[in-house]
């Protein structure tokens, strides 16, 4: 896969995802929210890779927000940033996704880390929501994930006063899983996706499905039915006697249905 504002590589049964606008911040633009999305639907069609690590290029910011540069002037969905799209794909996406913060998690980039599965920051990184200074707001992923990640009391004072907090700090506040030395970012990360990575593929994507069909509404529970719960059913006795009696146009045989 070829990308312009992204840069995805794989290691074994990791994926990498890089964020790599790096001298703008790692900011989402139209076309890098097209590509993450993109990119993450070709991850669902494969079964080489079992984890997903998302970070941003450099060392100093993992993402700072969105820009609209170049996006038609308009009220209509023409002139918003396309992030749910992005978000949306990670939710879908069947493997647990790990969010490698280096650096600055702000505002729209603070939600994306937010989205994923699990965080883990380098001790130097540094997160905040900035939407009600800068004009901006996120009525979605950004408010209703974050109460689930560390309660409604302190998600709300993210949004309505917006503190910066230290790694240490989210650490506390159970915003992220790990803190490590800036150093030891890649090497600490690496080693529990693989460990992740070793679990039962089925068994994961069944549990992230199960986490996400109480938001997600009937396309969460249509995605557990038709994703996971869907393809066990066709392999068993009653359904392959049931597909046969159809075909052969004859009433099926309970007695072949097992159990």
């Amino acid at each position: 896969m070829q990308f312009q504002e992204i840069i995805y590589r794989e290691e074994g049964p990791l994926g990498i995802l890089t964020l790599n606008r790096p001298k703008d911040g790692n900011m989402f633009t139209e076309r890098m929210c097209h590509e993450i999305r993109d990119c993450i639907n070709e991850i669902r069609r494969e079964t080489r890779t079992r984890v997903l690590i998302i970070t941003g290029a450099g060392d100093k910011v993992f993402c700072t927000g969105g820009k609209k540069d170049g996006m038609e002037d308009s009220m209509l969905y023409a002139g918003t940033l396309p992030t749910l799209e992005m978000y949306e794909s990670i939710d879908r996406l069947q493997k647990p996704v790990i969010a490698m913060v280096n650096g600055f998690a702000v505002g729209g980039g603070h939600v994306l880390h937010v989205v994923c599965d699990i965080t883990i920051a380098k001790e130097s990184a540094v997160f905040r929501q900035v939407g009600p200074m800068v004009g901006s707001f996120d009525g979605g992923y950004g408010t209703w994930y974050l109460e689930d990640i560390i309660g409604k009391k302190r998600a709300k004072e993210m949004w309505y006063r917006n503190p910066k907090l230290t790694a240490r700090e989210a650490l506390d506040w159970g915003l992220v899983n790990h803190v490590v030395p800036d150093a030891e970012l890649w090497e600490f990360t690496r080693k529990i996706a693989l460990e992740i990575a070793d679990r039962g593929a089925f068994a994961l994507a069944s549990i992230k499905g199960a986490f996400n069909a109480r938001h997600g509404g009937v396309s969460g529970l249509s995605r557990m039915a038709h994703d996971l719960l869907l393809r066990g059913y066709l392999e068993t006795k009653e359904s392959k006697e049931l597909a046969a009696s159809f075909a052969q146009r004859r009433k099926p045989d309970a007695d072949k249905f097992g159990h």
